[in-house]
């Protein structure tokens, strides 16, 4: 039974009111990317990694970009140990690439962590103890004081071991349960570690704010980021670092918001994997500023790939819906969306090709490896005239006349609704040749013979069979060859209908140089029937085509 009365606030506001709404409207400038992937991600799996698994994950996060990835708790298991040793022994670490550990402030925890680093070139040591309230009463039943000589002890650790192994690491300390802890209080620890580390510019130090568990809307947290930037000591030569959970959906605007009142690096996962409901999707952040015209400094141009090595590697799926990187999140199946996505494609090659407008398409799939014709518009029972005159336009260069696309997008709901499945294109192309090109019955036409009047006008002797009868020869007059055969036809099988609509194209993507006729008939009701024909001689087309609209009337 649901009792919203058993829940109270349990976020803390700073002591004064930070977060300036008047501020730029935009993440601008990329921060430091550091993907949790391998220690945050890992550990909320149902089936962590292996080794080899884990080193391969470690590669492909290096060629995505990442400069800072965390790469384990080397204290806390054998695996993440020689994992850790694996890099740097087999010399697995770019130069230009920095591994972050993590580690409890407890001393034999730290000190296997620094066993665990020997040798490696570049590393972030990062510190962690719980400073919140609920954390404080019921876990350790410790006081502010207490609590705060564990980060200090643990900070004053990091510099002694550091100091003996001749190393220059960098260190980083997270005051865990960041958004349940009084905004004063986690200043003041924060402050105490930095007086031991005494950060300076060719060394900063890292003070990273979890939102461990998502304790309150995103501006509330964006004031405690703006708070501790605005006074925490050492300012210039610290990096304020965010690790936004997602507990209530709003990860990504932690994030984002924490950025602008900020903060200058991001700690994520790709695909927002992580404990509960997961860690920020740093994808969807990069992607955000992307798609904004700012570099995100991450390379995604190959997202499929990614998407696929990811679920190889984790045994996770990616949601068909998740931004960016979802398998529908570019599709339109909608009928109007997919008219609006045509008409902008075609504006933008038009107009404007060096920059991106097209409705519903916040970026250009192609931008990160998707394709227009298989990943946007898709065809269903909803789908209309606009995507699949796009689909055969596209794949297959028919350009059918604005009526006859909206007879092909009925005929292509139908088939779809009956068969309560989406089409794939070769499935419309088909339903195309079926309903509306080169149909022979009820009416056929087997041999047609010109000759040229005086004034230009044409008579046609047409060899032709209606339900199958004996195949007679009818004659026709008219102002060319196709009024001509429409006239014999009408005379000899007694049929009423207007030509309404002519038109014609050469197939460019056809190997045979075929062209392609559409024609488009009025009855006596006021109904058009269509019909294409397909030949290398057009006048064959044209005739075929009449044929076929006749037929389906």
């Amino acid at each position: 039974m649901m009792n919203y009365k058993k829940y109270k606030k349990q976020y803390y506001m700073p002591p004064v009111d930070c977060f300036d709404w008047t501020r730029k409207d935009a993440v601008e400038k990329a921060p430091v990317w550091c993907s949790v992937d391998l220690r945050d991600g890992n550990q909320a799996l149902v089936i962590p990694m292996d080794l080899d698994t884990k080193i391969e994950f470690f590669k492909m996060l290096c060629q995505v970009g990442f400069k800072e990835i965390e790469v384990g708790f080397p204290a806390a298991s054998e695996t993440e140990y020689v994992f850790l040793r694996r890099l740097i022994e087999e010399n697995l670490i770019p130069d230009d690439v920095t591994v972050q550990v993590l580690t409890q402030a407890r001393e034999h925890i730290i000190k296997k962590t620094f066993d665990a680093l020997e040798g490696c070139k570049n590393a972030i040591v990062h510190v962690y103890n719980s400073t919140s309230y609920a954390q404080r009463e019921q876990v350790f039943r410790k006081d502010k004081e207490e609590i705060k000589k564990i980060a200090v002890e643990g900070a004053q650790l990091l510099k002694k071991l550091t100091e003996e192994a001749g190393a220059d690491y960098r260190f980083e300390y997270s005051p865990e349960s960041f958004t349940g802890t009084e905004p004063e209080y986690a200043l003041e620890v924060c402050n105490a570690v930095l007086d031991v580390w005494q950060p300076t510019a060719d060394r900063k130090a890292i003070i990273n704010l979890p939102s461990t568990v998502q304790l309150s809307m995103p501006h509330v947290y964006a004031s405690q980021v703006e708070y501790m930037s605005k006074n925490l000591k050492y300012r210039e030569n610290v990096l304020i670092s965010l690790h936004p959970h997602n507990d209530r959906g709003c990860g990504v605007s932690d994030a984002e918001l924490g950025i602008l009142a900020g903060a200058d690096r991001i700690e994520g996962t790709l695909f927002g994997n992580g404990e509960r409901t997961g860690n920020v999707d740093i994808i969807t952040l990069a992607m955000n500023m992307y798609m904004q015209g700012f570099d995100p400094e991450l390379d995604f141009n190959d997202m499929p790939s990614i998407c696929a090595r990811y679920e190889e590697f984790t045994g996770m799926s990616v949601s068909p819906r998740s931004p960016y990187c979802g398998q529908l999140v570019f599709a339109a199946f909608s009928g109007s969306h997919q008219d609006a996505i045509a008409k902008g494609m075609k504006f933008r090659e038009d107009t404007d090709p060096e920059h991106w407008t097209v409705p519903y398409l916040p970026i250009d799939p192609t931008d990160i490896g998707r394709s227009y014709d298989a990943d946007v518009i898709r065809i269903n029972s909803q789908s209309g005239k606009g995507g699949v005159g796009y689909i055969l336009e596209t794949q297959y260069d028919l350009i059918l006349p604005k009526k006859m696309r909206e007879a092909m997008g009925y005929a292509a709901k139908d088939l779809s609704d009956h068969l309560h499945k989406e089409l794939m294109p070769d499935e419309i192309f088909s339903l195309f040749k079926e309903k509306f090109e080169n149909i022979r019955k009820p009416l056929a036409v087997d041999g047609i013979h010109f000759a040229q009047l005086e004034g230009g006008r044409i008579v046609a002797n047409v060899n032709a069979s209606m339900n199958g009868s004996e195949f007679k020869l009818y004659t026709g007059q008219g102002n060319g060859r196709l009024d001509s055969v429409s006239n014999a036809l009408k005379e000899a099988f007694g049929l009423e209908y207007e030509l309404q609509v002519y038109q014609e194209h050469a197939l460019a993507k056809s190997s045979s140089s075929n062209a392609i006729a559409y024609v488009g008939i009025q009855n006596p009701d006021g109904t058009l029937s269509w019909g294409a024909g397909v030949n290398p001689d057009i006048i064959r087309a044209s005739i075929d085509a009449l044929i076929t609209a006749i037929n389906n009337r």
